[in-house]
């Protein structure tokens, strides 16, 4: 049986028709529980239509006059005030009709002649009128409530989505510079590894303007991403660098936001080699249990980071574009550790797959 969809069932039904469902409801319920007192069903009936010729005007006059100008601006004293005022009028217009029409068609058999304008009567109608209008009132009120939740929500979901949108395009030039560079120092050493540099290149790029503008990717495809970069930089800095990059082989089937990994392999590069002169060492870790995905980054402590106590390893585009794009993607499925001894740093990230 297929699944029906009540909020679009509610929404794009047209709304004369749940306004003509309304007032058949609501005419019949008082008609058959007034009619049942008297075994008269015919002229209770005929009774609350009467009503409803009253009972409409005042209720539309509310729902598509006070309720947008003066409710839903903000200015309820002037509302309640003016539909107090309605109310009454409603309810002496009420009175007139049952005077004029509603007696000596329904009651015939009463001799007693009505006073038009009874104060005590009058008041005593409005029992006739405000349940109706409040009830008219509490449902646009929901409606309009909900409306503006709806669409406070989607506001909110479209400046997420603008903002991760601009922190992902903001990883792009931030990797092409750097990879820029170390294509520069290939060619003022004249290396003969430019070409291949380029054509490695041309593939992260690639990938990074055209693949990761989905929403997520697979884990596969940004592990050959960080394996085409270690290539780049190992070509860079040639028999300085040793790099490991260890690897759980059940991570085929992981999909996950793209370009989650990267930034921390460019950061130990970043801050692990391109200010050390001797040799530097980065150990990468990327192993799944069940729904938990770790990641282990960690590379050697630069003499000139060792000698600076106020270093934030933390700083930099490509950590606080990552870290802020995780609060947004995974904001109860991740922790983000770094820590930093006397010989390195380490960053630890946990990614819980269940929590995007």
């Amino acid at each position: 049986m297929p699944k029906v969809n009540f909020e679009k069932l509610i929404f794009d039904t047209p709304r004369f028709m749940w306004h003509v469902i309304f007032w058949v409801i609501y005419t019949s319920f008082f008609a058959i529980v007034y009619g049942s007192f008297e075994e008269d069903y015919s002229r209770q009936f005929q009774h609350v239509w009467l009503d409803a010729i009253v009972q409409i005007p005042a209720v539309y006059l509310v729902l598509y006059g006070l309720m947008p100008k003066l409710l839903f601006k903000g200015k309820y004293g002037r509302f309640f005030g003016a539909l107090l005022v309605i109310i009454l009028i409603f309810s002496a217009l009420d009175w007139f009709v049952y005077v004029v029409i509603q007696k000596p068609l329904l009651w015939p058999e009463d001799f007693s002649e009505p006073v038009l304008w009874n104060v005590r009567k009058i008041f005593k109608t409005t029992a006739k009128i405000y349940p109706v209008v409040v009830l008219a009132i509490v449902s646009k009120w929901f409606k309009y409530w909900y409306r503006e939740q709806k669409n406070n929500q989607q506001l909110a979901e479209e400046k997420l989505q603008a903002e991760l949108n601009f922190l992902k395009a903001q990883i792009h030039p931030h990797f092409l510079f750097n990879t820029l560079n170390n294509l520069y120092a290939l060619t003022l050493k004249g290396s003969k590894d430019a070409p291949e540099v380029v054509l490695k290149l041309s593939d992260l790029l690639n990938y990074m303007l055209y693949e990761c503008s989905a929403d997520i990717v697979s884990l596969e495809k940004e592990v050959k991403l960080v394996d085409d970069y270690i290539l780049l930089e190992k070509i860079r800095y040639g028999d300085r660098l040793e790099v490991n990059f260890n690897k759980s082989a059940d991570i085929g089937d992981i999909q996950l936001a793209p370009l989650m990994i990267l930034p921390f392999v460019e950061n130990a590069f970043k801050h692990g080699v391109s200010e050390e002169l001797d040799k530097s060492w980065i150990s990468i870790g990327l192993h799944r249990k069940g729904e938990l995905l770790t990641l282990k980054v960690e590379n050697s402590k630069t003499i000139q980071h060792e000698q600076d106590d106020h270093f934030e390893y933390k700083k930099g585009i490509g950590l606080k574009n990552v870290k802020r794009r995780l609060e947004i993607l995974y904001p109860e499925g991740y922790s983000l550790d770094i820590h930093q001894s006397h010989e390195s740093f380490l960053v630890v990230l946990k990614l819980n797959l269940k929590g995007h």
